[in-house]
């Protein structure tokens, strides 16, 4: 783990030297995904799609508008929001903090946010939604817990839960429970560890090393009417009171960007292997199931064929599609900010590198 001046953990660029791909193979694989992208998307869609192999862009498109009123397309670099897939790299700050010794992943949350209410909820359980918590955009909302005129922040989500007695959804670490309120929680970990706020935390750590340069946290008062709209249909949507919210959402970037983490992750610097098995390791086995989530990352575990590692994302119309195929090195990146479950089918590229017998519909999924 290289670690900065400043005596943070920073994720570096991959060194790894991988092999070119074959003009024949990468040819015929432009062709079909081509097919596919033609088939399921239309021109009148919102749309960013890459797929690289080795770090090797084999295909990328980019359609329709980042604001349709100013006319402003969406190209390689428009940053678009990516709403779940920001956990992806949530979760990599945190890993970082872990194998530089600064978090431990069995430490109680309370350890770092004192007035946290919930005493057996550990940096582990936030990681691999087994806290129990539930979600702050439910709780919030409801029976006057939260004035919406009102921005809610990290902070807020914990004097809500504190002042308010909210009580766990389930029993910690007993059932797997997808909530954004983990990750909403493990950005202020990063604050309190790094002593910096979230978005200047991910900018030292992972976006300025790799060059992200089309990559940030969005705050309110710093990009508010500077980024791209989301839609449904051909009406933008409001900015609500969640919307300041970060670490669980609210991370604009590119596929291009994007691929430059995926490649940072296989580096041998990126973690250490045993904390990196931990990652790719589903928590959730209560009963037998396809799904199960490790460190950040969904799995889908087949009877036959490779596990298959992905992230989706929703939030008002920007849906966002991670697919991480590590035994062939495939990266697929797909993001819209007009509401769709397409972004979802990318996943039906898989078979075209490896054993993935898909045979599930998850299509709603974030």
């Amino acid at each position: 783990m290289k670690i900065n001046k400043n005596g943070l953990p920073i994720l570096s660029p991959s060194v790894e030297e991988v092999p070119s791909l074959d003009n024949n193979y990468c040819n015929d694989k432009k062709l079909r995904i081509d097919a596919f992208f033609n088939k399921v998307w239309r021109e009148d869609d919102n749309v960013s799609f890459l797929v690289a192999q080795n770090g090797q862009i084999l295909y990328e498109n980019y359609n329709g508008f980042a604001n349709k009123s100013k006319n402003e397309l969406i190209t390689a670099d428009t940053p678009l929001h990516i709403a779940s897939v920001s956990k992806v790299l949530t979760a990599s700050a945190i890993l970082m903090l872990v194998d530089a010794d600064k978090i431990k992943l069995e430490q109680k949350v309370t350890e770092f946010l004192p007035t946290f209410p919930y005493a057996d909820v550990t940096v582990l359980t936030l990681l691999n939604h087994r806290s129990g918590m539930k979600n702050y955009a439910y709780f919030t909302y409801n029976d006057g817990n939260w004035d919406r005129k009102k921005e809610l922040s990290n902070e807020d989500i914990i004097s809500v839960m504190k002042d308010k007695h909210i009580p766990l959804e389930s029993k910690t670490d007993t059932r797997f429970g997808y909530c954004n309120t983990n990750y909403a929680m493990l950005a202020l970990i990063i604050e309190k560890v790094t002593k910096l706020k979230y978005p200047e935390a991910m900018q030292e750590m992972i976006f300025k090393p790799l060059e992200m340069k089309h990559t940030f946290v969005y705050e309110t008062d710093k990009y508010k009417g500077k980024v791209s709209l989301s839609y449904k249909g051909d009406v933008d949507l409001a900015v609500e009171y969640l919307d300041g919210v970060y670490g669980d959402k609210n991370i604009y970037s590119t596929p291009r960007d994007l691929l430059k983490f995926d490649l940072a992750r296989y580096s041998t610097k990126y973690l250490n292997p045993e904390l990196l098995k931990k990652v790719y390791h589903g928590y959730s086995n209560e009963k037998k199931g396809l799904r199960n989530y490790g460190l950040g990352i969904r799995i889908l575990e087949f009877d036959q064929g490779e596990p298959f590692y992905f992230h989706n994302g929703w939030w008002h119309g920007n849906t966002s599609c991670y697919i991480n195929m590590k035994k062939e090195k495939v990266a697929m990146f797909v993001l819209s900010n007009k509401f769709t479950h397409k972004t979802y089918k990318t996943k039906q590229l898989a078979p075209l590198f490896g054993d993935y017998p898909f045979k599930v519909h998850d299509e709603k999924e974030e």
